[in-house]
């Protein structure tokens, strides 16, 4: 997923920055050919994204070629574009808490983050354009408020939450509520918005299970909003949350990557989750209920 979005933060050709040197800053190997698959020996190894719009007939694409010995090759088939499209991943780890003085640390070198760190926040800092919010735009904004009991402010790189009992600023709150208060400050300032892309590492992670049911609600009207969603997880009840509040007019598709019997990495996909296989959530769950009842009937 991280090398999606790496790809994805390049379509605008307003862009200078290399998708070698674009990889190598999200992941920070020690050497970009360090990211090639382990071997006796010298090896290689290449990534490449495709992606169309609807109207269009033929595939864009980038590809990567690195080897062991960090040799790199770049290919484009017209990946670059004028259109000004806003890529976003948001991590694992919350970062508006972490947020001031965290640019000006980064730029410095003194900071050894993964550069999506700096990228997430620098979509939060993104200033809130003036006038009338849109009425999906309000609803989002709305839905958001309630689950949180406040809205996000920020105050010379400061986050806070602010309520009628006053401004708590973000280190004080529980890490789910900043989750939800960084989708708040991304919708609010408009970086998610139609034709943007949205990449989201484990949204489960901290989160009370009470909220997955609202971070649900958020993606799926992203995505009529003409946001393009992509999430990792290995949590069965947002996956559940997902297969309950899914309806014949949203557009989703559950993946799988798995090894195979040899060892080597495959992908299945499928627009039904009780179709999907395999599927190590559900087994993995199936197999607690089969043990919690092999106990229960022990104890008769």
């Amino acid at each position: 997923m991280k090398a999606v979005y790496s790809a994805c933060c390049l379509i605008d050709n307003k862009i200078d920055n290399p998708f070698d040197r674009k990889i190598n800053g999200v992941f920070t190997p020690n050497s970009i050919g360090r990211l090639v698959h382990r071997a006796v020996g010298r090896n290689s190894g290449s990534i490449s994204v495709f992606r169309k719009k609807d109207n269009e007939v033929k595939e864009r694409s980038i590809t990567l070629r690195l080897t062991s010995q960090t040799k790199v090759e770049v290919k484009q088939n017209g990946w670059a574009t004028n259109e000004n499209v806003e890529a976003i991943f948001i991590p694992v780890k919350d970062m508006l808490a972490n947020a001031p003085g965290f640019r000006s640390l980064f730029s410095q070198k003194k900071l050894s983050y993964e550069e999506i760190y700096l990228d997430i926040i620098d979509k939060s800092f993104v200033p809130i354009a003036r006038g009338k919010l849109s009425p999906e735009r309000e609803k989002l904004l709305n839905i958001l408020n309630e689950a949180m009991s406040g809205r996000v402010i920020e105050k010379n790189e400061t986050f806070y939450l602010k309520n009628k009992t006053g401004e708590l600023e973000f280190p004080l709150l529980a890490e789910g509520f900043r989750k939800l208060g960084l989708l708040y400050r991304l919708i609010q300032n408009e970086s998610l918005t139609h034709g943007s892309m949205l990449f989201w590492d484990e949204p489960e992670a901290n989160l009370n299970p009470q909220l997955s049911q609202t971070v649900v609600k958020i993606l799926l009207e992203l995505s009529k909003m003409g946001v393009q969603v992509f999430i990792s997880t290995h949590d069965y009840i947002l996956l559940k949350e997902f297969q309950l509040a899914v309806t014949e007019q949203d557009n989703v598709i559950y993946h799988v990557l798995y090894r195979n019997n040899n060892g080597d990495i495959e992908h299945s996909s499928t627009k039904d989750l009780d179709e999907l296989s395999p599927n190590a959530i559900d087994r993995t769950y199936a197999r607690i209920l089969d043990d919690e009842i092999q106990i229960g009937l022990t104890r008769l």
